[in-house]
């Protein structure tokens, strides 16, 4: 019998054997009727180190990674927009994509003058 990963073998006429459910010694071939012994239960495990094989393509990102904090991620800009609370005709707002990307950012506005904020779904 030849074994060839988990698939079984019969030596004499090359017909691939059943798995052995019952975990007997040996298989009967169905084609020919020899007897095979069964050495698919060997079981090999292997393991490698995370260098063993390099990328460049990983080398690359974990060296194109950089670390943005949430100070960073929000530039505020002012324009010219009311207030709905108090009036005043500057604000900052900022934008990020809160839901899916076929769908509009969101907007986060804060007034100047009374730090009053609000939100627009575009």
């Amino acid at each position: 019998m030849s074994t060839i990963g988990s698939l079984v073998f019969c030596t004499d006429c090359g017909t691939l054997l059943e798995p052995n459910a019952g975990r007997k010694a040996f298989i009967t071939c169905d084609v020919c009727g020899s007897e095979n012994k069964d050495t698919s239960s060997k079981t090999i495990t292997t393991s490698s180190k995370p260098d063993a094989f390099p990328s460049t393509l990983r080398t690359r990102l974990r060296s194109d990674v950089q670390e943005v904090s949430e100070a960073e991620r929000r530039t505020e800009v002012k324009i010219k927009e009311v207030c709905p609370k108090c009036g005043h005709d500057e604000v900052r707002y900022y934008t990020q994509q809160l839901r899916s990307a076929d769908e509009g950012s969101t907007i986060f506005y804060t007034c100047e003058s009374c730090s009053f904020k609000w939100v627009v779904n575009n």
